[in-house]
């Protein structure tokens, strides 16, 4: 949930107006919009580029996840785990958006340590693979893109660790 949706329940649950210090947490919000928009847009029109160069990144650092008995060995576990970087890249774009984590956490992160121990993941792989589509992220963005999007990878990792 963004800040001004937060500011605008919160002082309706309460019966009042947003307060002064609210008012100035939604102009700082508004205030990075536009840096919000231009990450989230080169992360989405960078999916396929970001989600191979973080496979590659992964497999030189885990071959044994692509070797027989790895889970991502063979064409269709290997498709299935690129499809879940494309889901977690498009989970942070959210977050970006949003400039809150409270999207990635409703959608992604609850029940996602479960679900993968449930079908045999290793949940460290997991956070290892969000750590490289980090990496292969954080190259395509200025250095101060990339402070604004690194906390949502971040959240991420710490969810799976």
């Amino acid at each position: 949930m963004s800040v001004v949706s937060q500011v605008i329940l919160k002082a309706d649950d309460e019966l009042r107006y947003p307060s002064s210090g609210e008012l100035k947490n939604i102009t700082e919000f508004l205030q990075t919009g536009e840096q919000r928009i231009r990450v989230a847009a080169t992360l989405a029109e960078n999916e396929k580029k970001i989600v191979q160069e973080a496979s590659k990144q992964l497999w030189q650092k885990r071959p044994d996840f692509i070797s027989p008995g790895g889970n991502a060995y063979g064409d269709r576990q290997r498709s299935l785990c690129l499809r879940d970087y494309g889901w977690y890249l498009r989970l942070i774009t959210y977050g970006v958006l949003s400039g809150d984590k409270e999207p990635i956490e409703k959608i992604g992160i609850i029940g996602v340590r479960e679900m993968y121990n449930s079908l045999g993941v290793p949940v460290g792989g997991m956070a290892e693979s969000i750590r490289c589509l980090k990496n292969a992220s954080l190259g395509l963005l200025s250095e101060e893109d990339a402070a604004a999007a690194s906390p949502y990878f971040d959240y991420i990792v710490q969810a799976l660790s």
